[in-house]
């Protein structure tokens, strides 16, 4: 483990509440990864309400997200449905750096909240690599 995971857990309430455990309402097929998107904060660190058109724009810029769930033959040769040599790119509960654009996308509200959790599929392929760092500290790029 790198000595920048050492230092958040999956469990603390910010990353929970960025990442609420909501049903997507779909399973991947064949090669694809279902990720949830990171949730706009409402509030600044400094307690300022933001505005939606500021938490808009970090929604669509984020490309953060939590593996949710894995196709079967995510990560797996094409031809012979063997596992690559180098094994899973990443697994489910991980952090994954996402493309800006593509995916399917859609959004699920979130009970009890004005937010909607957001919700990408891609295909294995186009996953850009592990999150090691906190995933809350990465700043969208505008």
């Amino acid at each position: 483990m790198t000595e920048a995971r050492r230092n958040w857990s999956p469990e603390d309430p910010d990353i929970q509440a960025a990442f609420p455990a909501i049903d997507a309402g779909v399973e991947p097929f064949g090669e694809r990864v279902l990720v949830q998107i990171r949730t706009p904060k409402r509030y600044s660190e400094g307690g300022i309400l933001l505005h939606d058109e500021t938490r808009e724009t970090e929604l669509w810029n984020t490309q953060v997200g939590k593996v949710i769930a894995v196709g079967s033959s995510a990560f797996k040769n094409r031809d012979t449905l063997q596992p690559w040599p180098e094994g899973d790119w990443c697994k489910v509960g991980e952090f994954v750096r996402v493309p800006k654009y593509g995916g399917d996308r859609w959004e699920v509200p979130i009970p009890g909240t004005k937010d909607k959790a957001h919700f990408v599929i891609f295909k294995d392929h186009s996953l850009i690599g592990r999150q090691i760092s906190h995933p809350l500290r990465i700043i969208a790029f505008l």
